[in-house]
């Protein structure tokens, strides 16, 4: 089930946001990237609907996806 980014409170939204982050643990090149950099990368692409949030019932938890992985997991019947 995706989960509108404009219906979480912005803590809740920063703190998933930043949980994702630290986890990912995502090469960005050459230079170091800060944490707060990061996030914002990321807020901004939920912003634009490249990266969705998804609930999972079955898992009972929330999770954040690029937007075509989301289509393939419909296409699988996994949302």
């Amino acid at each position: 089930m995706l989960i509108p980014y404009q219906q979480l409170n912005p803590d809740t939204l920063q703190a998933l946001v930043e949980a994702f982050v630290l986890r990912e643990g995502t090469d960005y090149g050459d230079f170091e990237t800060s944490l707060a950099d990061k996030v914002a990368m990321v807020l901004m692409q939920i912003q634009q609907g490249k990266v969705l949030i998804v609930y999972s019932e079955q898992e009972e938890s929330v999770d954040l996806v690029t937007e075509r992985d989301y289509r393939h997991m419909l296409a699988a019947g996994q949302s």
